[in-house]
């Protein structure tokens, strides 16, 4: 997950922030509750939704885990990324990797692996579901071990997991909307805290850049899309995320309107939250596709990510099952009744 922590180093332009942090109210009184116009569904046919499997879910982040930290440039990196690409396939979609190389904050050179999966590929009128795969090399927001790289089983594998599944039950009951994922790599190598380099705003989402400017399909659009991080912790709940208002409110609305619909009001909060910089902004800035972003907020402190965010807790502890099918049925159920 790209770092949130001091804000101004990650937000563009000084209009579209002030927009996007204090133009996105969920409510007309501030309060934070869904008003009439916000919580009202369509009526909409009776679909055949599958169930969304959690425990398959929770395998895909296992597997990851089990490589190791999915560092650029890694060993780990490379055998992760055959896997996914594999596994996508073997459930039935299209799948190529989009191989570019991009410099790191140090000027490194990281040679990333966008991996892009397609169902029904003849179709234009599509929707874009898309996560990061890789890992932050350093636990530069732990107390120890600091310069050692984290499991990243929220941050990164529980997105990834989740996509993993939705894939495997959209082959198995194609809906009427064609689907595209996409895996961004290079999305949490960006500078770290302990760096002393005057801040770089763009050194995170580094995958997302690259296809953004280097589309996989020349003129690609897709209706809207949905981009998950750190969607599989306990107890983790997800606000109205300031850029996902100012780009897309109504896919927010839709989505948001459906988690509650199906008993996941608890998860999904009716409640404004900060903008941040994640792979959702490239793509709404560069390539013009809405695009939402799911990621955790605690309610509570009012900030984004757990306390295991870029620390060596990040691992298959703080995974829950119940968490990951909240949003993967969510998806579901959105993606379903599109038509």
């Amino acid at each position: 997950m790209a770092q949130a922590g001091v804000w101004s180093k990650f937000f563009a332009a000084t209009g579209l922030c002030c927009m996007a942090l204090f133009g996105c109210e969920p409510s007309p009184d501030g309060s934070g509750q869904p008003n009439n116009a916000a919580t009202s569904v369509s009526p909409v046919a009776d679909v055949n939704v599958p169930s969304f499997n959690q425990d398959s879910a929770y395998g895909w982040v296992r597997s990851q885990v089990e490589f190791g930290p999915r560092i650029p440039n890694s060993e780990a990196h490379e055998k992760c990324a055959n896997f996914l690409k594999a596994e996508l396939e073997r459930l039935g979609w299209s799948v190529a990797f989009q191989e570019g190389e991009m410099p790191a904050f140090d000027k490194s050179r990281l040679k990333l692996k966008n991996i892009i999966a397609s169902l029904n590929t003849d179709s234009k009128d599509r929707i874009l579901l898309a996560s990061h795969w890789d890992t932050r090399p350093w636990a530069d927001q732990d107390t120890g071990r600091i310069m050692e790289p984290i499991d990243g089983a929220n941050d990164g594998g529980s997105g990834v997991g989740i996509l993993l599944e939705v894939a495997r039950q959209l082959a198995i009951s194609k809906p009427t909307i064609s689907v595209d994922i996409i895996l961004f790599d290079g999305e949490d190598y960006g500078q770290p805290e302990f760096s002393n380099d005057p801040p770089q705003e763009h050194s995170y989402c580094l995958g997302s850049q690259y296809w953004a400017r280097n589309l996989h399909t020349s003129g690609y659009f897709a209706r809207y899309g949905i981009l998950l991080d750190m969607v599989g912790a306990k107890g983790a709940r997800f606000a109205r995320e300031g850029r996902s208002m100012y780009y897309a409110e109504n896919i927010v609305n839709k989505v948001w309107n459906m988690a509650a619909k199906h008993g996941y009001s608890d998860r999904f909060l009716y409640q404004k939250a900060p903008a941040i910089t994640d792979d959702h902004y490239y793509i709404n800035e560069i390539v013009g596709i809405p695009t939402i972003d799911i990621v955790e907020y605690a309610e509570d402190t009012r900030k984004y990510f757990g306390a295991y965010w870029h620390t060596h807790q990040d691992n298959m502890e703080v995974i829950d099952p119940l968490t990951l099918r909240a949003v993967g049925q969510t998806l579901l159920e959105v993606i379903y009744r599109e038509q």
